[in-house]
């Protein structure tokens, strides 16, 4: 199947459908997804959006928060456009029907969170993102222009690579002509020309083994930009969130909210003792990297599998009424938290780097925007302010929409582009392969690329990556392609990226934390 769009949108969460939105009154606009419409980090984002709504906050205080977060990697520049834009790009959510929860004089309810200064987090109850997600998908499906196509996998995005014109990272002028997908239900690889194409595939958290991110988070769109030589940057800044509910057996992890801990619950160890003091001056509202840091410490240290977060002695009613899903989670595997003590462990979370785009979300290659977890704005620097994700995917989108319509009508359609060619491939009919390659990875990676690193581990995690490497690019050069084999190289490029740029990066900074380099001191 060919078909031709305006606007080609990889990825169905806030930063997908909101660009969406904004573009589909001026043309046509094709949405691929690789699962369900709603399926999607987003859906799982429980604390809230971070916004400056009233006194006395303010911008300033809300950029400061986040250049301190992100150990003064961040942009500044790109720090201050998303802060300044945020109160509006909330409004424009609240105006498609967001329901955000409100306080007894009728303002909205707004949180406070690890790294935050003031209370600024908007939330819906502790499942906020379900309800972005919800507000922004009955607009999108009520919209003539806009067409999901929903368990369609985006296998690689075409640039005049698919011309038999040769590319390398030195080249200044590649293009994108739009995407090559997998249709599941036909297995055929399908062609899908278009004038510009954002990617909004969202994060990679499943090249490790233990990750709060839904198992469709492989980094596909970070990967596809790579292969087609697009820039990509600080893929050593994984955040892990230091509060996952220690399920062992449960996958992904479920996420306990930091706003549980903005609200008063405290990290303590197994013997009922807070030890946060001990790391930061915010005790258990230090920024994420050194929670997570301290936990993982006391983990070691005591040979724990977990540490505890303390809930009890906050005010039962409100607790549940903030927290029903948390509540409701926990409950279902024996534990009130209001009379029992959480325990939790650090899970793979965010990740701050990604394609590389500038302020109005323009990858390095031409007629291709980057917006989400996917892309790396300069918002985060080396560690992402808590809640601020959900912003930077409005305000991102929102001005990639903005630069787009201002020249999709002069781009015209690249018609020479091939269909895929799948003559000579064979199906695997050993699907081993592929599982065990994943489980390697993964255990690999959590290994020795985890919290805390070491050059040590990081040769030895390359050394290791590059025999799966081999295996899985011989297995897709003459495999019928599936979604999991796809996947599976797409994570293996993850895996080697975060190893390649931690290893590059002689120093500890943020959520790159090394034993044989000094933190930098700012």
């Amino acid at each position: 199947m060919r078909k031709k769009v305006d606007f080609l949108v990889i990825g169905s969460g806030i930063a997908g459908l909101s660009f969406a939105l904004k573009v589909a009154d001026y043309g046509n606009v094709c949405i691929i997804t690789k699962s369900q419409a709603d399926e999607g980090s987003t859906k799982y984002a429980q604390g809230g959006i971070a916004a400056v709504m009233y006194t006395p906050d303010t911008y300033e205080k809300h950029i400061k928060d986040t250049m301190i977060a992100g150990d003064e990697l961040s942009d500044e520049n790109i720090v201050r456009i998303t802060i300044t834009e945020s109160t509006e790009r909330v409004k424009e959510l609240i105006e498609w029907g967001t329901n955000f929860d409100k306080n007894a004089s009728g303002q909205y309810d707004l949180a406070k969170e690890g790294g935050h200064s003031e209370f600024r987090v908007l939330h819906h109850k502790d499942n906020t993102g379900n309800e972005i997600e919800r507000a922004l998908l009955d607009n999108v499906k009520a919209h003539p222009n806009i067409e999901i196509l929903e368990n369609h996998f985006t296998v690689d995005i075409i640039t005049q690579h698919h011309l038999g014109i040769e590319v390398n990272r030195r080249t200044n002028d590649i293009k994108c002509y739009g995407a090559y997908a997998l249709n599941e239900k036909t297995n055929e690889i399908d062609t899908y020309l278009s004038k510009l194409t954002l990617i909004a595939t969202g994060g990679n958290g499943n090249v490790y083994n233990t990750t709060t991110n839904p198992v469709i988070s492989t980094g596909d769109g970070i990967s596809m930009v790579y292969r087609a030589k697009g820039k990509v940057e600080n893929m050593e800044f994984i955040q892990f969130h230091p509060t996952s509910l220690y399920n062992p057996n449960e996958k992904p992890s479920f996420l306990i909210s930091e706003a549980l801990r903005g609200f008063g619950a405290i990290l303590k160890t197994q013997d009922d003792k807070e030890f946060m003091q001990k790391y930061d001056e915010r005790g258990s509202l230090a920024s994420r990297d050194i929670v997570a840091r301290a936990i993982d410490s006391e983990m070691k240290i005591n040979g724990w599998d977990y540490v505890y977060l303390d809930a009890r002695h906050l005010n039962k009613n409100k607790l549940i009424d903030h927290f029903p899903t948390i509540y409701a989670k926990c409950l279902s595997i024996g534990i009130d938290i209001t009379r029992e003590m959480i325990p939790v462990v650090p899970s793979a979370h965010y990740n701050c780097g990604g394609i590389k785009v500038d302020e109005w979300a323009r990858s390095s290659i031409k007629n291709l925007y980057a917006s989400g977890e996917c892309a790396s704005t300069g918002l985060h620097g080396a560690n992402r302010l808590a809640s601020n994700s959900l912003l930077e995917s409005l305000v991102f989108s929102h001005r990639a929409s903005t630069d787009a319509l201002q020249k999709f009508k002069d781009i015209e359609y690249c018609n020479q582009i091939p269909d895929w060619n799948a003559e000579g491939m064979v199906l695997n009919e050993e699907m081993v392969l592929i599982t065990q390659s994943l489980k390697e990875l993964q255990l690999i990676m959590s290994n020795y690329v985890g919290i805390v690193r070491s050059d040590l581990r990081l040769k030895r995690a390359l050394d290791r990556l590059e025999i799966l490497y081999r295996e899985t690019e011989d297995l897709y050069d003459k495999s019928i392609l599936t979604v999991k084999l796809c996947e599976l190289r797409n994570l293996i490029n993850i895996g080697y990226l975060i190893i390649k740029m931690a290893m590059e990066r002689k120093e500890s900074i943020g959520l790159h934390y090394s034993i044989d380099y000094p933190r930098r001191v700012i």
